[in-house]
């Protein structure tokens, strides 16, 4: 065979793995586009991470910094207690959101808590109910919803407010009006306080973040979905210890 006979098989060869190449790209393309499938909890994905995007940016320009200077500088017993006074305001709207579900039991408990709490544990500060046994259910608005019959809906990326639900976030306006920080009528106290409860609350996530493994988006919002989901049921999987939901409460635990 000439030179240029064989210039022009080989040219043909190449041309020939070029497009073997070429075709097994296209393939291999469309293969993974099959794989690749939403996830059904999360429709709005795309979206959902733009704005999650935006609250880590938010996060790492400031509330980070000001949570770890927080934690810096408060010693641990102290930031029990801003945590105890904030979680005993709490307490209120585990009140209202029990009622509404017919759950009067746990709506006493938290009550009593709350009265607890805020007398001999001094505004709040210091946890007394909890060593005497008096524990109630957290409850808002997005679980009451959900037992009149609300669907979950897709998950959602709310800005500054985080992961959350269709269904959550429709309850959200209602659980802002029942905590009592919105009440304080000097607006200096009640921007302080509420600053003061979103920093601790970052301070308090810098453990649990640690254990956060691969796509951080992914992670937070299934872990998000298995918690709620958890709340939801009362944290039950069969069946439910509270369903007659009599009101317990033990006077021998205020003479110990």
């Amino acid at each position: 065979m000439s030179g240029k006979g064989r210039r022009k098989a080989m040219s043909l060869t190449g041309a020939r793995w070029l497009g073997a190449g070429l075709v097994l790209m296209m393939l291999v393309g469309c293969a993974g586009q099959q794989v690749v499938e939403p996830n059904p909890d999360d429709p709005w994905e795309g979206f959902n991470r733009r704005v999650f995007a935006f609250n880590e940016a938010l996060d790492r320009a400031i509330l980070k910094p000001l949570a770890q200077g927080y934690d810096f500088v408060t010693p641990q017993p102290a930031q029990t207690g801003v945590g105890n006074f904030f979680s005993n305001l709490g307490e209120i709207r585990t009140v209202l959101n029990s009622l509404l579900q017919g759950k009067p039991g746990n709506a006493g408990i938290s009550a009593g808590r709350f009265v607890i709490n805020s007398t001999v544990g001094i505004g709040g500060l210091l946890d007394f109910a909890t060593p005497m046994g008096i524990n109630a259910r957290e409850e808002d608005f997005g679980q009451t919803l959900a037992v009149w019959g609300a669907g979950e809906g897709p998950y959602v990326v709310l800005p500054f407010f985080g992961p959350s639900t269709v269904r959550d976030a429709a309850g959200l306006p209602v659980d802002i009006y029942s905590y009592p920080l919105t009440y304080v009528e000097d607006d200096q106290v009640r921007y302080g306080l509420t600053a003061l409860r979103v920093i601790d609350a970052r301070a308090a996530f810098f453990e649990q973040e640690e254990l956060i493994r691969g796509d951080r988006y992914s992670f937070l919002r299934d872990a998000y979905l298995q918690r709620r989901r958890f709340e939801v049921n009362d944290g039950k999987l069969g069946e439910d210890p509270f369903a007659d939901d009599e009101f317990d409460f033990d006077d021998d635990a205020f003479a110990e």
